[in-house]
């Protein structure tokens, strides 16, 4: 008599039927990436349900990473109303418009189109609004500003953000005029604060405020080099980045005899290099990006140690 086939475990069979889903999976998610079948161009939205899930995601990051950044107890005072206006007319009102203010036209052609703002805290929470502000959202065309505003200026554009609903299109322009026109406090209507600010918001920040949690001194230096744009020309050892030539590769500095031909291996050579190349040698293809002291500091060590 034929011997019996031995029963395949009920448990087994699960398994190895879960295994062949995701190996197909994988392959079809390959596939789909391989041929380019998603449409990746700005002319076009995301289909509605990749639209709702990166939406999902972005609100349960933010929020999971938020709390550790609490809100001044006074964080609206007139002072930072008026600071807050200064740094969205200089910082963010070319993407996000303002009352009666459009985008610049750039920003209607991104995808996804930059928000307005003025909603803003019907869906965030001040603390929300500051991460963003300070650490920007990938893959959307918003911009970590940590490097370019203090933490003084970050909390007061949650503060401007704050009065903004309520604010008519006059009352804006007053608010932010030039500053080089005087002054002229008018109290408060309408529930925005109205004064023509002098302040300005073009400053270098010489460090971020400390993080939470805080980071490694190498973490601290690889965000450095993202937050200021050297990996867009540069392959840096450790920093994750595009597979770019534009620039020579960043690795074995200590070794060199120059940098760029002309500064000298060290942390205070490399470090007025990275702060401002034209002037050790004005036909060097490499821009001045403000970089401050601390930080082209905390970038020269790394490179000459890798």
């Amino acid at each position: 008599m034929p011997e019996p086939k031995p029963r395949v475990s009920p448990v087994k069979a699960v398994l190895a039927a879960g295994a062949a889903a995701g190996v197909l999976g994988a392959a079809g998610a390959a596939a789909f990436v391989w041929f380019g079948v998603y449409d990746v161009s700005a002319t076009g939205p995301h289909l509605q349900p990749v639209h709702s899930l990166l939406e999902i995601a972005l609100q349960r990051a933010v929020q999971h990473r938020a709390d550790a950044h609490p809100p001044p107890r006074d964080l609206i005072t007139r002072e930072r109303v008026t600071q807050g206006a200064a740094c969205f007319r200089d910082r963010c009102v070319a993407c996000h418009g303002a009352p009666g203010v459009a985008p610049e036209s750039f920003a209607l052609g991104m995808q996804p189109v930059p928000s307005s703002l003025v909603e803003a805290t019907r869906h965030w929470r001040s603390q929300d609004l500051y991460w963003i502000t300070r650490n920007g959202i990938k893959m959307s065309g918003m911009p970590a500003w940590e490097y370019r505003l203090e933490e003084g200026e970050l909390w007061a554009v949650v503060a401007f953000l704050d009065a903004l609903p309520l604010m008519t299109p006059d009352q804006y322009r007053t608010l932010t005029a030039p500053p080089e026109n005087p002054p002229v406090p008018v109290g408060k209507t309408g529930g925005a604060m109205q004064m023509r600010t002098t302040a300005r918001c073009d400053g270098i920040v010489d460090a971020p405020a400390p993080l939470a949690p805080p980071l490694a001194t190498v973490e601290l230096a690889q965000r450095a080099f993202r937050q200021h744009g050297c990996t867009a020309c540069h392959t840096i050892p450790g920093v994750v980045g595009p597979d770019t030539s534009n620039g020579p590769r960043l690795s074995g500095l200590a070794g060199r005899d120059r940098i760029g031909g002309k500064a000298h291996p060290t942390e205070d050579g490399l470090t007025a290099w990275i702060r401002d190349p034209q002037a050790i040698d004005a036909h060097n293809a490499m821009p001045t990006l403000g970089v401050s002291e601390t930080q082209a500091r905390l970038m020269a060590r790394y490179l000459l140690a890798h």
